[in-house]
């Protein structure tokens, strides 16, 4: 069987919703209100989904002063978490959310960081499922408990130390996820300090996105990573955002792109703050 490790569409979905090797899950979440996610779930969702809430069971615990708002777990124990899930070796991973898969790709992400390639989402997704009138089902529903053995890649992620060094390397390159006005220091309503990472470029996750909420076309979207990463190879690109949940969006499109495997800086600005000696800039230049 094929393994489907990026986008998937709502028909192919359809197909599988009976097949006990696939686990589907709702990835919906919302910063100011994190229990929204779980009600519209409650109230409709993909037939056989699984709900996974993105503070409790895709983050690690928050360390006050020390980690950004969506730590890294362990990794055993996100792998535990994965068996409970549901998720084994061969289960086909699909997941999805209501804004444009910036939630779903850290499910995508973490199963990537533990060796485990066959995961997707859903392109376009919760509003892609309502637009082709697929059925749906309300309440709670899980998916049988597995084990799920990590193989973990550390090259998929970044710490601060790396990320430090990394902005004054012109054989690497920091780039932000976040909103290009965030980036700027502007309107920025969720962390205490605005701005951004010295030396980091601005590659906002929204940006590989067209209208309708789904993922523009992989030659476009490697096009739009060629014309910012320039000559340094993907492998020595570290992403970031607020919390290191919207950084997978842009990891997420650079697979898709064919262009490989980027590394998240998985603390991100909400990290980076903590620490007075680590130096902030603002404006549109690097810094």
């Amino acid at each position: 069987m094929k393994a489907h490790k990026t986008l998937i569409g709502a028909a192919e979905v359809a197909k599988h919703l009976s097949d006990p090797g696939w686990a589907v899950f709702d990835c919906r979440f919302a910063i100011r209100e994190t229990a929204s996610g779980r009600a519209g779930y409650l109230a409709a969702h993909i037939p056989g989904a699984a709900y996974v809430h993105l503070d409790d069971q895709l983050s690690g615990p928050i360390i006050k002063g020390k980690t950004g708002r969506h730590p890294l777990p362990d990794p055993q124990v996100m792998a535990e978490r994965f068996g409970t899930m549901g998720i084994d070796d061969r289960t086909q991973v699909v997941a999805y959310d209501d804004t444009g898969g910036s939630m779903a790709v850290r499910l995508w992400w973490l199963l990537r960081w533990l060796g485990h390639d066959a995961c997707a989402v859903l392109d376009g997704g919760w509003k892609a499922w309502q637009d082709a009138a697929l059925s749906t089902r309300t309440g709670e529903e899980r998916h049988p408990p597995r084990a799920f053995t990590a193989d973990i890649r550390p090259e998929l992620v970044a710490d601060a130390a790396l990320v430090d060094r990394a902005r004054a390397d012109e054989g690497w390159l920091v780039a932000d996820a976040r909103a290009s006005d965030r980036y700027r220091g502007e309107n920025e309503t969720i962390d205490p300090v605005a701005g951004h990472i010295p030396g980091a470029v601005s590659l906002p996750f929204a940006e590989n996105l067209d209208a309708n909420g789904r993922f523009l076309p992989a030659a476009e979207l490697a096009r739009r990573f060629r014309a910012t990463l320039g000559y340094v190879p993907v492998s020595h690109v570290v992403l970031y955002c607020g919390s290191g949940v919207t950084a997978a969006h842009d990891a997420f499109a650079i697979a898709h792109a064919g262009m490989g495997d980027a590394r998240v800086y998985a603390g991100s600005w909400s990290e980076w703050i903590l620490d007075p000696r680590r130096p902030v800039a603002t404006g549109d230049g690097r810094g």
